[in-house]
């Protein structure tokens, strides 16, 4: 239940930081906008952590070299997301993204790449997958 709950909260997150990094690129531009967003984000979860102290820094040695990148892929996300928004409108632009999260998520869980229990893809799955298609299909049109 945590875990759903954290879920909606992010997708929650997601759309609402789309939305607002969109109408800020209006006034300064994408890649501006995308520093900030950072910027932001450091500042405040440095703060955090600077409270919390969950974390051991003598383990950064221990994780593979690939998983330290894995902020960069925030870059991608926020101008992405933004140009997006943009093009095509938040909606559709939130669809076609949760649509390209959730089959990323499907072939990296069924092949059990990055450390992910493997697990098989069964029909039921991928014709849901097809439906989550078909809907945003449907919702462009």
């Amino acid at each position: 239940m945590k875990g759903a709950l954290f879920s909606l909260l992010g997708g929650l997150c997601i759309t609402l930081q789309g939305i607002f990094n969109a109408r800020m690129s209006d006034s300064i531009g994408g890649w501006h906008t995308t520093s900030m967003v950072h910027l932001v984000a450091f500042a405040i979860s440095f703060s955090i952590y600077m409270k919390v102290r969950d974390g051991k820094g003598k383990s950064f040695a221990r994780v593979p070299f690939v998983y330290l990148t894995g902020g960069t892929f925030g870059v991608i996300v926020v101008f992405s997301e933004l140009t997006a928004i943009h093009q095509i409108g938040p909606a559709a632009a939130i669809a076609v993204l949760l649509v390209a999260q959730i089959g990323t998520a499907f072939i990296i869980e069924s092949r059990g790449w990055f450390g992910e229990k493997k697990i098989p893809i069964t029909l039921r799955q991928a014709a849901g997958l097809t439906m989550m298609v078909l809907g945003v299909i449907l919702f462009q049109l």
